[in-house]
């Protein structure tokens, strides 16, 4: 009943949702796309230019998902300020290690140890990254990350999954446009890259809810 002599409270809280699900929704469009970019052009044996390229499109992914982050939970701010840059350059840095330990053990093995691996650094960078764009008196908050950084995580090793273990492909029909024949085909990396962008959609709606609570 308080509730409801408060009208105020549910537009805010509706705000709240709106803005979580909303921003979860662009660093997930944002992070799948660099992480799926840089993933499928590093798989395999990549030249120098598109190792280099596949670095890039990372970083550039992780500036932006950090500009996400800013824009929501505090202001937008400069993205080129030494901690910004900073968190960027970590998060670029934990898809590297997480993709170096995998090949590393390799197989089954591999792809676990990777996945913890991955989970345990994505925390430390999402409270990282808290503190980076949080205003000091929202610090006695407690959070702990975990929950999403494991979500990305095993979302992650989906990716992995679909290069070294599924040998899968389905292609369409000829489909004639004029003089030209089409034929769509769908790649078991490209299932795996939408799955794990529900994963990373599912990880930001959750950290941002538990942000943007008063």
């Amino acid at each position: 009943m308080s509730v409801l002599r408060q009208p105020g409270v549910l537009g805010r809280t509706a705000h709240r949702r709106v803005v979580g699900v909303t921003a979860a929704l662009s660093a997930a469009v944002v992070e799948s796309v660099a992480v799926g970019l840089w993933f499928g052009l590093i798989v395999g044996s990549p030249s120098a230019s598109t190792a280099l390229a596949g670095l890039g499109l990372l970083f550039c992914g992780s500036l932006l998902r950090a500009g996400v982050v800013g824009a929501t939970v505090s202001t937008l701010g400069d993205l080129l300020q030494p901690r910004r840059l900073g968190v960027a350059l970590l998060l670029t840095a934990s898809w590297i290690v997480w993709l170096f330990v995998a090949r590393l053990f390799g197989g089954v093995l591999g792809v676990v140890v990777a996945t913890a691996v991955l989970a345990c650094v994505l925390t430390g960078q999402f409270v990282l990254e808290r503190r980076v764009f949080r205003q000091p008196t929202h610090h006695r908050i407690a959070f702990t990350p975990v929950v999403p950084g494991l979500l990305m995580a095993v979302g992650a090793s989906f990716l992995l999954v679909a290069t070294w273990f599924v040998d899968w492909g389905a292609s369409s029909p000829p489909l004639t446009l004029g003089p030209t024949t089409v034929v769509l085909r769908i790649e078991a990396l490209q299932i795996a890259v939408l799955v794990f962008a529900v994963f990373v959609f599912c990880a930001h709606q959750r950290r941002f809810q538990r942000i943007l609570e008063p």
